[in-house]
């Protein structure tokens, strides 16, 4: 089954709710933060930051080696502060490089379909 770029497997909400209550986490806001910016539940924004933070390595690795793929020009990305920044942080990377070969969409949708739906999926493989 394709999923459209505004969603990921198993979850409800759109990429960019989703998106923006990472970009608060990794900026070090606490989940009922999140969950407060977003409009969503305490407990949804913090089973999202629980499998974000499980995954946050492996994720910033698979958006970093797309960026690369896509501008084989760019240089070493170094990482954030956390993990879970650091993989905010590819997301932007990936997008940027994504955008710039292949058109413009928004940096949560890119890095839906980088990771063919699966940002937060519970399996091994980012894709």
């Amino acid at each position: 089954m394709l999923l459209p770029d505004l969603v990921l497997c198993r979850r409800v909400d759109t990429v960019a709710v989703i998106g923006r209550a990472l970009v608060a986490l990794a900026g070090g806001a606490g989940a009922r933060a999140a969950a407060v910016l977003v409009g969503r539940p305490f407990s949804t924004v913090r089973g999202w930051a629980r499998r974000a933070r499980a995954r946050a390595a492996q994720l910033a690795e698979h958006l970093v080696a797309w960026a690369h793929r896509l501008d084989p020009n760019l240089g070493p990305v170094s990482p954030a502060g956390s993990a879970l920044a650091g993989a905010v942080e590819a997301v932007g990377v990936a997008a940027r490089a994504a955008s710039l070969r292949l058109g413009p969409r928004p940096a949560w949708s890119w890095a839906s379909v980088l990771t063919g739906g699966a940002l937060l999926f519970n399996t091994s493989s980012p894709s």
